[in-house]
């Protein structure tokens, strides 16, 4: 699959975002091993703190219809400078999706690609339970 059919899916995603109260609309896809695309997006409410960011919603939704193996994801904001995933996101993704490409767009173009393992170091998982 290519890099702007993930960023056209993610661009889609982000239309249905519900921001009322920060205006800050964010959509994702994340795409699996086997080449199909999650998509999600911001939902926010009035305490602000229950707000789910499109990232984990995307996740959500390819975890709960069974798929455990994944490639990448994109994150499209309408910003001068790329906003990577927030910490939470960082660490749901690492713990179900590993060291994925992450993709940084906007609504006209890809601007940055990384490693989730370099937007993450020294990241927290199961193997930190272990002793």
């Amino acid at each position: 699959m290519s890099d702007k059919t993930l960023i056209s899916a993610a661009q889609k995603a982000r239309q249905y975002a519900i921001a009322p109260f920060s205006g800050f609309r964010v959509g994702a896809a994340l795409e699996t091993s086997e080449g199909k695309i999650y998509t999600g997006c911001n939902i926010e409410n009035a305490t602000l703190g229950l707000t789910i960011c499109a990232e984990r919603v995307a996740l959500f939704k390819a975890l709960s219809e069974g798929k455990t193996s994944f490639k990448r994801v994109c994150v499209v904001t309408d910003t001068s400078q790329p906003t990577p995933p927030c910490g939470a996101c960082r660490q749901l993704l690492w713990e179900f999706g590993g060291n994925l490409d992450v993709l940084l767009a906007d609504l006209k173009e890809l601007k940055q690609t990384h490693q989730l393992g370099d937007l993450f170091p020294l990241a927290f998982d199961g193997r930190n339970l272990k002793s």
